[in-house]
């Protein structure tokens, strides 16, 4: 059920905090539905669900075939790694800091000023402490500028990052796939949309906002091992931060970081971490004895 849920709200192209909104559920309950905890939820919050959704019970509670096709195409590289996670900024995208540069800019402020206001909300707002129209109203005070929106500035700022999109449709075709990121809420929908990070087929996102938590926090990493749905020495984090990166490995993930201004040079270092298993060579080896006896 879960899972099912889980394929069908990335769909609708909704987070779980979008979701939670249209269908008047607490993110609480939606959470452990889609991470197992509540198997069998009452056939009223389903029918909201579903109602949100705009699909019907059947294929809420039925089989759904992209669940089975996710579910057959995890396989496992030659490092022994079944899922990847990737962080955003610095990875998936390039170039967030110019927001700061462009709010600065326009309000007629300097941008240490802007800096300063952004990093002392910065984590309660990924956290999903404050707002984030109440971090716009804050700015909009301090800076003197009527209805500035952070997140206009952000988005209209980023570029993905050369060769991701490529990398990501691959490896969500050989493995299981996630973003973890400590990020504001709605961005990473608003992002998708607009296709400055790649619209794969996701198998989950960890936003920090959602969970109450930030990377390197241990919170965030159990929730995201739950999630994948396999040993710790399964998943890989790609993230450019090495306090993430530090965090994940003394849990037992496997770790690698990114480098922004060389990512051809990290992408081929991926793929090579990413390498799958050879599966036929069993069938190889059991046809050498058939083939030595025609050349006989």
């Amino acid at each position: 059920m879960g899972k099912r849920l889980q394929d069908a709200r990335r769909t609708a192209g909704l987070t779980q905090q979008g979701l939670c909104q249209k269908s008047g559920l607490s993110y609480s309950t939606l959470a452990k539905i889609e991470r197992g905890a509540i198997k069998a939820p009452s056939i009223f919050t389903i029918e909201k669900i579903a109602e949100a959704l705009n699909i019907s019970l059947d294929e809420l509670i039925g089989t759904n075939k992209h669940s089975e096709s996710s579910a057959k195409r995890r396989h496992r590289s030659k490092s022994g790694i079944s899922f990847v996670y990737f962080d955003i900024n610095g990875c998936l995208v390039r170039f967030y800091q110019r927001a700061v540069t462009k709010i600065a800019h326009d309000s007629g402020k300097s941008t240490d000023t802007v800096e300063t206001i952004l990093w002392h909300y910065d984590d309660q707002v990924c956290r999903g402490l404050v707002s984030l129209d109440e971090f716009n109203k804050v700015l909009a005070d301090k800076l003197q500028s009527p209805g500035i929106r952070w997140e206009d500035y952000y988005l209209s700022t980023i570029e993905t990052m050369p060769g991701m999109k490529e990398l990501l449709d691959w490896v969500s075709q050989q493995y299981g796939i996630g973003l973890m990121s400590n990020i504001m809420p709605g961005l990473i929908n608003s992002m998708i949309q607009q296709k400055s990070i790649p619209n794969v087929d996701y198998d989950t996102i960890i936003e920090s906002s959602e969970v109450k938590a930030l990377k390197p926090e241990a919170k965030i990493f159990d929730i995201a091992t739950e999630r994948a749905n396999c040993n710790e020495s399964e998943i890989l984090l790609i993230d450019d931060t090495r306090a993430n990166l530090m965090a994940a490995d003394s849990i037992g993930w496997k770790v690698l970081w990114f480098d922004g201004y060389h990512p051809d040079e990290s992408i081929a270092r991926i793929r090579e971490l990413l390498e799958p298993e050879v599966h036929d060579l069993p069938q190889i080896s059991s046809s050498l004895p058939k083939i030595f006896e025609t050349l006989r």
